[in-house]
């Protein structure tokens, strides 16, 4: 008898992104803080007794066998030799290509919700683990808690935010993260910070320079919304942010955004909606 399961695939914000070196094989290494939200995509799951794997979304893009998603479930078909198979159905609200962490969350997701349904009993750490291999942002999704990266973004500290209110908007256009992080106007050698001298002091991303420069778009985003808030980008993606004490006045402002800018509001949160749902 075929199970389902819906689960939530929340959005993250990088609050910071300090990129302090390029290692030998060609990696940066770096320090961001992953700020969990309460807002994202929702997939649902259904159990197969053959080992086939669908994914229905009306996304064209997500359309190919390639896709984040199916390549989460193979992995862990492969990872297991289970016979198990599944149908996926998406529900995508997140942005593409943003840098909020939708295709990762979506394959967290995915790696987690199999886990269960199909009965494999793997550790949150196996799970990390392997959704290490699909990108650099999976892990945090998988192991569902606001954190401190270093590394490539793989060394997690957890990490106790205030929750505030957070406005993201998206202008349309994307952006390649390998462009950004290979081009030579790049910086690279921002010095390590401690966890308390970001929480007193803040910090920065060293890439929204570089794509403000290049994505007048963006640019024009970003100084629309300081004069509200001070606006920041998220990751190497296209979309912007800032914060709010209270969602009201994250709404004040989202109902003056331009027509052409596609925005949200949402809360930032310590544990990942996925696991509340699963693990309660």
């Amino acid at each position: 008898m075929s199970k389902t399961i819906t689960l939530p695939s929340p959005a993250k914000l990088n609050l910071f992104l300090h990129i302090t070196g390029q290692r030998d094989d060609g990696y940066h290494n770096l320090q961001t803080l992953f700020q969990l939200l309460d807002y994202g995509d929702s997939l649902s799951f259904t159990t197969r007794d053959d080992s086939a794997l669908n994914l229905q979304t009306s996304i064209a893009e997500l359309d190919n066998p390639n896709n984040l998603i199916i390549q989460a479930a193979r992995l862990l078909q492969l990872h297991t030799n289970t016979d198990f198979g599944a149908d996926i159905s998406l529900k995508k609200v997140l942005p593409m290509g943003g840098g909020i962490g939708g295709g990762s969350s979506n394959a967290a997701t995915t790696l987690l919700a199999l886990n269960q349904l199909w009965g494999l009993d793997l550790s949150i750490n196996t799970l990390t683990q392997l959704g290490s291999r699909l990108g650099a942002d999976v892990p945090v999704f998988v192991r569902g808690y606001t954190a401190w990266a270093e590394g490539v973004g793989d060394k997690l500290i957890t990490v106790t935010m205030p929750e505030l209110y957070y406005l993201v908007l998206t202008p349309s256009c994307h952006i390649s993260t390998a462009q950004i992080f290979s081009h030579k106007e790049l910086t690279r050698d921002t010095p390590d910070i401690t966890v308390a001298a970001f929480l007193e002091q803040g910090g920065r991303n060293d890439c929204q320079p570089l794509v403000q420069r290049l994505f007048p778009e963006v640019d024009a985003t970003i100084k629309w919304l300081n004069q509200y808030a001070e606006a920041q980008l998220t990751g190497t993606g296209s979309s912007v942010f800032a914060s709010f004490k209270c969602r009201e006045e994250a709404q004040q402002v989202l109902l003056k955004t331009p027509e052409h800018l596609d925005g949200f509001i949402a809360k930032g949160v310590n544990a990942s909606p996925t696991h509340n749902v699963l693990f309660g």
